[in-house]
């Protein structure tokens, strides 16, 4: 089952100026996230980016590299960029893993992957785990979802749902007896879907929660979301995540 991975990659950032390019145990964080996207069974992985800087680095180590426009609002009209500029077909899949996901398992990927090739109502895949820690059910920073009886997305929000009613009223500082679902932001998109996103206005719900996905579901696009398969590493946002990453890095055998 054939498959591409992009890999946006944007030098702006708030926090963290020139992100892709930071070292990490002696290459940069976009090498690391090229070397796991290259443990996957992807048929072709390409960086996409709008700064030169990261196009000769990515070139450097040997990555085809993909410049897309610099007015792009979304890292899915980028997506979509790519797949025109590259002449993908309506039913190719293609993974997006984010360029600041130095730890990201390549099993990870190909789920996303495989899930979507199996499923063709499906527009969109993607994960999530299981959470267990009750400050993340409250942190509007940790993107909840919760799905139907086949496994399609109902709604992600950065508010706590599906809201445990009674469980809530006795002590909301606990987890309640049944589960809830921190979305993981791994996506495989077909192509078509991308090409139908970008002509879609931003949804009122998208707007409101500041979540892309929601543009799909609030036009009927269905997403699959499973649980992933193994742990998933968390990013790098802060610097403080870029100090863990290299102290996991340089502790690896």
């Amino acid at each position: 089952m054939p498959f591409t991975v992009v890999i946006p990659a944007r030098y702006a950032s708030s926090r963290l100026p020139g992100k892709p390019l930071l070292d990490i145990a002696g290459k940069s964080m976009l090498q690391r996230v090229y070397d796991q996207a290259a443990k996957s069974e992807a048929e072709r992985i390409i960086i996409a980016t709008d700064d030169e800087r990261i196009k000769q680095v990515a070139e450097s180590f040997g990555a085809e590299v993909c410049m897309t426009s610099p007015e792009h609002s979304s890292g899915t009209d980028r997506l979509q960029e790519v797949a025109s500029q590259c002449g993908f077909y309506s039913d190719d899949i293609i993974v997006n893993v984010q360029g600041d996901e130095p730890l990201i398992p390549p099993r990870l990927i190909n789920q996303v992957a495989h899930n979507l090739a199996a499923d063709p109502a499906a527009g969109i895949s993607t994960l999530c785990e299981r959470i267990s820690d009750v400050s993340a059910v409250h942190n509007p920073n940790v993107v909840k979802v919760v799905t139907d009886h086949q496994g399609y997305a109902l709604y992600f929000s950065r508010a706590t749902i599906a809201w445990a009613r009674d469980a809530f009223a006795d002590q909301s500082d606990q987890l309640p007896p049944s589960p809830l679902f921190r979305h993981i932001g791994l996506y495989g998109y077909r192509v078509k879907m991308l090409n139908d996103f970008v002509r879609w206005s931003p949804a009122p719900i998208e707007q409101a929660e500041q979540l892309e996905q929601l543009r799909a579901l609030w036009n009927g696009v269905r997403i699959h979301v499973a649980e992933a398969d193994e742990d998933h590493p968390a990013g790098v946002d802060t610097p403080e995540d870029l100090e863990r990453v290299r102290a996991l890095v340089s502790e690896a055998p």
